[in-house]
């Protein structure tokens, strides 16, 4: 999925008359890049709830690590679906990007040395992880690490040229 390069639709109705769909290599750079991101998931009685993370885009999907007895794990072992963004809070410039998709737990321990390896390279040596029975594992304690593939991208240009536009990746 990493040279897939998903449909982009402009949503005229909420983006400037001049505006043009943004290209997916510019939302990917992004989400690439972030240092943040917001996580939103659902409670089991119904409430939201929405955390900031840390986590590694890795072959086309965003990549986010959570110990196992957090609010947010909780909540995925109930209803794995969930919407993460990352952009600035500003509204004169940049791109805000919203990511809906299904959180899926990484286990293999060979996929979870490469992102080890990837949240170490993007956060530095703070942010070292073993990787042991299917966790990152660090000062003693261990982290249940998840994957979400984008169903549906949203990109919300902003600046001289406000824009709306939708990536489908199916």
């Amino acid at each position: 999925m990493s040279g897939f390069e998903p449909y982009a639709e402009l949503d005229g109705d909420y983006s400037d008359a001049r505006a043009t769909a943004c290209p997916w290599s510019v939302a990917r750079d992004l989400l690439t890049g972030a240092e943040l991101y917001w996580l939103s998931t659902v409670r089991p009685d119904g409430h939201p709830h929405v955390t900031p993370l840390i986590g590694v885009w890795a072959d086309g999907a965003l990549h986010f690590a959570t110990g196992a007895g957090e609010r947010k794990a909780r909540n995925l072992a109930a209803n794995p679906e969930v919407v993460l963004t990352t952009g600035n809070n500003t509204m004169a410039e940049g791109l805000d990007v919203v990511v809906e998709g299904r959180a899926e737990r990484v286990r293999d321990d060979g996929r979870l040395d490469l992102l080890a390896t990837a949240w170490e390279a993007k956060y530095g040596p703070e942010w070292h992880f073993d990787v042991r029975d299917g966790t990152f594992v660090s000062g003693g304690r261990s982290a249940l690490v998840f994957e979400v593939r984008p169903r549906k991208v949203f990109g919300f240009g902003k600046g001289a040229l406000f824009s709306q536009t939708r990536w489908r990746f199916s």
